[in-house]
């Protein structure tokens, strides 16, 4: 939905995951902190999340999901509350777990 200039306007836009079931994100002038929840969809493992976080400094909250794609990125959609939602691709910029984890 977004073109990159705006996802990287604050800083670049990033999507990490935690081995403790949380995470973050960052784009345009959006930060979200996630809980999460690994389940299956179509014989793959998917991530579903809640998040809270502010856009330009007004409380936001959502939910999403994220899978990792047959080209190792990883492609999902976020969706904010009662507002818009929009499909986004991430390629790993930590290596080979292409999550970006920790």
């Amino acid at each position: 939905m977004w073109d990159r200039d705006v996802i990287d306007l604050v800083e670049p836009g990033f999507i990490k995951f935690r081995k403790d079931r949380t995470g973050e994100f960052g784009f345009a002038a959006v930060r979200g902190w996630m809980d999460c929840r690994t389940t299956q969809r179509d014989s793959r493992t998917v991530v579903e999340f809640s998040w809270a976080g502010n856009d330009e400094g007004d409380q936001v909250s959502g939910r999403g999901w994220a899978a990792l794609a047959d080209d190792g990125t990883l492609d999902g959609r976020l969706f904010f509350h009662m507002g818009d939602d929009s499909g986004f691709r991430a390629e790993s910029s930590t290596g080979a777990d292409g999550l970006g984890g920790q």
